[in-house]
């Protein structure tokens, strides 16, 4: 595993990253409460809550916004580590799948930024059975297995470090705390 560098003794960025429905938000929980340090949930739920379930291409430049506030919100708490349950990068994957020529040329940008500064992904993989839920939009096996592969290339094409975390929520919390320890010395 390729560690990308922390020069400046900043807390480190982990980010939980994949295609919904994959335990993300439960296996940021449980690193944040096993290591005793912050984690920044998703900002798009909120939105979503916030405005009835509707989210339009002219929303994208907001839910970007409140994404990077919940994460620097949890850097500035952590004292080694914030763990992120999603991040910039990954609004972009969901912008480009979602709404084709509309990410705002900033998120880019700034993901870019943000990812080339993140010290690990855990790629979270789909072989966890599907948890319907009214924000998700790929059930099928043919869209969970394009998702997987939109994530994972998102990861590579920037050569990004990244581990991937498989099998029920227990091994998934265990591999992720390895790659985690392994990070932290």
């Amino acid at each position: 595993m390729k560690q990308a560098p922390n020069p400046t003794g900043a807390p480190l960025r982990v980010v939980l990253f994949g295609p919904e429905s994959t335990g993300k938000t439960s296996l940021a929980r449980a690193l944040s409460e096993r290591l005793g340090e912050p984690w920044a949930p998703e900002y798009v739920r909120r939105f979503w809550d916030e405005h009835s379930g509707v989210i339009g291409p002219g929303d994208l430049d907001a839910v970007a916004r409140g994404q990077v506030a919940a994460e620097d919100a949890a850097l500035a708490s952590a004292r080694r580590i914030a763990i992120l349950d999603t991040d910039l990068l990954a609004c972009t994957v969901w912008d480009d799948l979602l709404f084709p020529g509309h990410c705002p040329a900033w998120v880019r940008s700034e993901a870019d930024r943000r990812a080339a500064s993140t010290s690990l992904f855990l790629l979270c993989l789909t072989d966890l059975p599907f948890e319907p839920d009214p924000q998700r939009c790929f059930p099928d096996p043919e869209g969970r297995a394009m998702c997987l592969r939109v994530f994972r290339e998102a990861l590579v094409s920037r050569k990004l470090p990244f581990v991937e975390v498989s099998g029920a929520q227990d091994d998934r919390l265990a591999s992720a705390l390895g790659a985690v320890n392994s990070l932290l010395g």
